[in-house]
């Protein structure tokens, strides 16, 4: 008999049992085979199959060629000699046989009377409908039909009328195997219906997708997703309902016909869960791909980790492309679809990728988050590239982009081709307020000023107390903490470090009691994420529920500060302008120190930014925002250049740094050969649909656009990365400007490289990884860092003999050092671009050999955070010189190399810690946690249990703990592959 459903799956076992006509039989007279397949094909990690995506078809044959694992023979080989044995021992008298019959009897050679007399509920779906259709047969032999046996003239041998032929048993059997491997499992009914409801629900939406009309504006239960949707967003994210202003924006007859979006609110108003629900639907009903640009890695790895648990739930992928993660192209996938979250870089190369394997129509979705950026420098030009390649190569990829501050619209709607959608609508009532020496006053747009006056600070300074706090910071925040939260933005990431010791000195004993064991329990986590070492500014600020955020801590000090401050253990954070245009973290009060970011006076947009953290949605009744202003500062906000100004017109960047966007962008087009007579006029064509096209009169005042692209193919020619400008011939590209364009090397770059990595050639160092070291070191941090000469020296000389033969080579040799370290002058010329990189190629090679940050950034005397950016930069620029290098025969060693050296650079730990921090959001200490309970690899972490994990690991929240399952059940497929 059939024991459930025949199920293709890694280890699974199924045993049929089978009563064959004829043979030894065992002791109640029935013959056994028993049959153990076990399949060789791989199931995914991390993606339970659903109804959505079926093993097989109903035309595919799974059994055509395959081999049951029996000693002697296959089941169906032995099927059939056993039933062509029966029929040569009964053919003399096998039509009177079959005239003797009863009806009831005719079925009684046929191996499917053994699915019993049972109830037909207990049986599988296909074996159920195999069962009616053979108790069809035997109801109609009753009522005198005939049967589909055929009765065979022994003089013609040929079948009676127009009677089928019989199936054999092994095709009986190879059928009703088929439908059990196509069926589901044997689950609970419960289960099942459930299962088809969503399947039904799916289908309304894609009917409805089909068939839109503007009156019918609802496309199914939650705005054409499943029901399973909604209660998931309420189990992941706690959301019930969806504001107004979400309804009316997901409802709007551009959405429903997929026409491009732009819409802006200001923060926090819930702009991104939008985004989102369109993403699900674009996944589910119309089975697409999508991309999600951010302007941050800690974004991407914020957001990946938000939609892993749906990806698992909902059966499609969540992959990052960020740093140095990331395919190129993505692993193609006949029944997933992909999310794909990505930094502004990866997301051109992405796009590159796609256009020329012809597979960008696969993308259904692009989403910009930060959509003002494009008026950011060259990253704002990288955007501009990358959706303007979109909207040129494909008309079915729709196309949505959102920002809380954005001016000049129509310009931007012009060059999406877009609708908009706008509302001031925010969760929590924001008051502004300007503090002018003790006065605060509120700012209001119907002043002729701007600003009305408010209240005087009530607060008692002692005479010490004011010569330190001049600026009454500390009244200000103690008026708010510690029962809510304070975020205080700084100029200077040292002024950070100044304000919150400060601040520290004259809070009273009481801020120590409050959620002390917390607080010890942070600090231990800080320690054990510096190998042992904790800042000495944050074990004395901590205690009091108080820290600084910035880039000079390292990315894992960083989040444990988040989730900190997020949790109320930490009640107020002084940091700097980054921390608003990164992760979501709101505050009940937002005290600006200063209308500065270093020497820069604040933009609009920075403003409305920093600003916009005012006012945690569920838990203020209102948020307040307090610009502390000198009287120096005083006339320039009155002139309304920050709090009553409009916001900043968005300005295309192609021309920014003489054109260098424009640079990348045509050679971009010469290599993937875009839809375009490769030719000026073909490059022009192009650039129509850019917005640059529609600025023109603004930005092309000295000369036109077609002179601009005209001196841009020159001088792409010039640096020998395309050919045939001359009499008129079509563009090519070369093989370094292919290499250029893939790899994503800045034309600035691109020859310095290709001569750094010739000269490597001629000597490539290789019982040290210092000479691949420097060749990986990023050409644009040499201006970020200084250098010590003392410390210079005193590295060098720890050097091997081949290590500093090496430096030599390249033009560091050990006598320049020696004498800028004695403070003598050098009249030798020396290329300090080439020195300086090395000094930073030490600082790498020291990462690599000590795996400690903080040793590394003290011996250097350079802020951890730095150390961990210029590593984090060296992992994304090994990746770009790993594909510069693939498209150029001559550099065939460096990419064995290079693979394992970007691998080293991404985790810069131990090995067998790599695989763990593939996981979104898990950081060195973690991954050591995670290997010593016994967590070594992803397998291991995807098939873990929350509630052990949780309890597995010291001070880990089941929150957190799903989410780490979430993303390494994510990333195990990935990883894989």
């Amino acid at each position: 008999r059939f024991h459930g459903s025949l199920r293709f799956t890694r280890s699974v076992s199924v045993t049929q049992r089978v009563q064959l006509p004829g043979g030894t039989m065992n002791a109640a007279g029935e013959q056994d085979v028993q049959i153990k397949r076990v399949s060789s094909r791989k199931r995914s990690r991390g993606s339970p199959k659903t109804h959505l995506t079926p093993y097989c078809s109903d035309s595919e044959d799974l059994f055509g060629d395959y081999d049951s694992l029996l000693e002697d023979g296959s089941l169906l080989a032995k099927l059939d000699e056993a039933e062509q044995k029966a029929r040569r021992s009964d053919q003399p008298d096998f039509t009177a046989l079959r005239r003797r019959q009863s009806p009831e009897d005719v079925l009684t050679d046929s191996i499917m009377d053994l699915l019993g007399d049972g109830p037909s509920e207990d049986l599988p779906a296909s074996q159920r409908q195999f069962k009616e259709l053979i108790d069809g047969t035997a109801e109609r032999l009753r009522d005198g039909g005939k049967t589909s046996t055929p009765v065979r003239d022994p003089e013609r041998g040929t079948e009676e009328g127009t009677r089928r032929p019989r199936r054999s048993v092994a095709d009986q059997m190879k059928r009703t195997m088929l439908c059990n491997a196509a069926a589901p499992s044997s689950v609970s009914r419960s289960a099942v219906l459930k299962e088809a409801v969503v399947s039904e629900e799916i289908g309304v939406a894609l009917r409805a997708m089909e068939t839109i009309i503007p009156e019918t504006p609802d496309l199914g239960p939650f705005f054409g997703l499943p029901t399973r949707v909604k209660e998931l967003m309420f189990k992941l994210r706690g959301i019930k309902d969806l504001y107004d202003w979400q309804k009316t924006c997901l409802n709007l007859d551009c959405v429903q016909h997929r026409r491009n979006l732009i819409y802006s609110l200001p923060t926090s108003g819930g702009k991104t869960l939008v985004a989102e629900i369109l993403i699900l639907r674009e996944l589910l009903c119309r089975r697409k791909d999508c991309l999600f640009i951010l302007p941050y890695i800690s974004l991407v790895q914020e957001k990946v980790r938000g939609l892993a648990s749906f990806g698992l739930e909902l059966d499609f992928m969540v992959e990052e492309y960020a740093g140095s993660k990331g395919r190129f192209p993505p692993v193609k996938r006949r029944n997933n679809r992909s999310v794909y979250i990505a930094t502004i870089e990866k997301a051109h190369s992405l796009v590159n990728s796609l256009i020329e394997t012809s597979r960008v129509d696969d993308l259904g979705l692009v989403v910009v988050d930060e959509l003002h950026m494009l008026g950011g420098g060259s990253r704002g030009a990288i955007i501009e590239m990358t959706l303007a390649k979109v909207l040129h190569m494909t008309k079915s990829t729709q196309i949505i982009g959102m920002s809380a501050t954005l001016g000049n619209i129509k310009d931007l709607q012009a060059f999406l081709r877009a609708e908009n959608y706008t509302n001031d609508f925010r969760p929590v009532q924001l008051k502004e307020y300007v503090k002018l020496n003790d006065t605060i006053y509120e700012v209001d747009q119907t002043e002729e000023e701007c600003f009305k006056f408010s209240r005087l600070l009530n607060f008692k300074y002692s005479s010490s107390m004011k010569k330190m706090d001049p600026d009454h910071i500390i009244a200000l925040v103690t008026e708010v903490i510690p029962a809510h939260s304070c975020l205080v933005f700084c100029p200077t990431k040292k002024n950070c470090e100044n304000v919150v010791g400060m601040i520290c000195k004259y809070l009273k004993e009481e801020f120590l009691q409050l959620r002390k064991a917390e607080k010890v329990v942070l600090l231990r986590e800080l320690k054990a994420s510096g190998s042992g070492s904790v800042c000495p500014v944050l074990r004395r600020t901590v205690p009091y529920g108080l820290a600084y955020h910035h880039s000079g801590l390292t990315s894992e000090e960083r989040k444990l500060v988040e989730e900190a401050y997020s949790n109320g253990v930490l009640c107020l954070l002084t940091c700097t302008s980054t921390l608003a245009a990164g992760i979501n973290l709101p505050a009940r009060r937002v005290i600006l120190r200063s209308p500065f970011v270093a020497a820069d006076f604040l933009k609009r947009s920075q403003y409305k930014q920093m600003v916009g953290r005012a006012g945690r949605a569920g838990i203020d009744s209102t948020g307040e925002s307090v610009l502390i202003l000198q009287d120096k500062d005083r006339d320039m906000v009155s002139a309304k250049t920050l709090v009553c100004a409009p916001m900043e017109n968005c300005v295309s960047n192609l021309l920014l740094d003489d054109g260098k966007g424009l640079l990348s962008l045509i050679l971009s087009l010469v290599g993937l050969n875009v839809k375009l007579r490769l030719s000026l006029p073909g490059v022009l064509d192009f650039l129509c649909g850019t917005l640059l096209f529609v600025q023109r009169e603004q930005l092309c005042v000295e000369t036109s656009l077609a002179e601009a692209v005209r001196r841009c193919v020159g001088l792409l020619e010039s640096k020998d990365l395309i050919t045939g400008t001359a009499h008129g011939q079509s563009l090519q590209v070369t093989k370094l400007g292919r290499a250029t364009y893939k790899g994503s090397v800045d034309l600035t770059y691109s020859n310095i490289l290709y001569k750094d990595l010739s000269q490597g050639l001629e000597g490539l160092l290789l019982n040290s990884c210092l000479h691949l070291v420097y060749l990986v070191t990023p050409y644009n941090m040499i201006a970020q860092c200084k250098t010590d000469w003392m410390v210079y020296f005193r590295q060098f000389t720890l050097l091997s003999a081949a290590e500093q033969k090496m430096s030599a080579a390249v033009g560091v040799p050990e006598s320049f050092i020696a004498r800028k370290a004695a403070g003598q002058t050098v009249r030798k010329t020396v290329n300090m671009e080439v020195v300086s990189r090395m000094y930073l190629a030490l600082v790498l090679f020291s990462v690599l050999k000590e795996t400690s940050l903080w040793k590394v950034a003290e011996r250097f005397q350079l802020s951890r955070g730095f150390v961990q950016s210029l590593l984090s930069s060296a992992a994304a620029f090994c990746s770009c010189v790993l594909h510069f290098t693939e498209e150029l025969e001559e550099f065939w060693p460096f990419r064995a190399l290079l693979t394992e050296l970007t691998r080293r650079l991404s985790y810069c730990v131990t090995a067998e810690l790599i695989p763990l921090m593939e996981v979104a959001g898990v950081m060195e200490s973690r991954a050591r946690q995670l290997y010593h309970a016994g967590y070594r690899t992803l397998t291991h972490l995807a098939n873990a249990d929350a509630d052990v994990l949780s309890n597995a690991i010291e001070h880990l929240l089941l929150r957190r703990a799903n989410q780490i399952v979430a993303s390494a059940r994510v990333s195990a497929p990935l990883y894989d592959v």
